[in-house]
């Protein structure tokens, strides 16, 4: 891990820049432009259903699942491991590893950085890491927002869920991308 914060702090991003600093350049820049690209689907499905007062399980599974379907596909695609992590997360499969969570509270410490790289080891293979923030929008507030406010049917789904209190502008977490070194 030390070795992964020294590397952080040298190529920390708030655009699309220091990308080609750091190795296979199309790998990096392409998990990036993929990342963007899955960011860009969420806010979409989200923006989809506004503000709605009663979010229903339809509304859920239209913006979710999609977006950890198209995440899977991306990975398997490029052989990437594709996730989205979080400390306060729903579904335990999204709890983040000591390593995100790391990375989520330096992301949360400065809103302008979007995104980081690191190297690291995962299940025994080395390789670059992309953490990359997920913000809370306006959207995401029905299911998001206070504890009390959340729709039964997250209430009554997910009775360990730890993904509410957030407000607009919050890093909700992150989108990882890990990149296995060449072999």
């Amino acid at each position: 891990m030390r070795n992964a914060v020294l590397i952080a702090s040298a190529v920390l991003l708030t655009g699309s820049a220091a990308v080609a600093r750091l190795g296979p350049e199309d790998d990096l820049a392409r998990a990036v432009a993929e990342v963007e690209r899955l960011d860009a689907m969420r806010a979409t499905l989200a923006g989809g259903i506004g503000s709605a007062a009663n979010p229903d399980r339809g509304m859920f599974q239209a913006v979710c699942a999609p977006v950890g379907e198209e995440g899977k596909r991306i990975g398997a695609a490029n052989g990437w491991t594709v996730r989205q992590l979080a400390e306060k997360y729903r579904n335990p499969v999204n709890a983040a590893d000591t390593e995100a969570a790391r990375f989520i509270h330096l992301l949360a410490t400065d809103p302008g950085m979007q995104g980081i790289w690191i190297r690291t080891t995962m299940n025994g293979t080395p390789g670059m890491r992309y953490l990359r923030r997920i913000e809370v929008k306006e959207s995401c507030m029905p299911c998001h927002g206070t504890r009390d406010s959340r729709p039964d049917f997250i209430k009554d789904g997910y009775p360990r869920d730890r993904a509410y209190n957030f407000e607009v502008g919050d890093i909700r977490g992150v989108y990882s991308v890990f990149i296995p070194d060449a072999r």
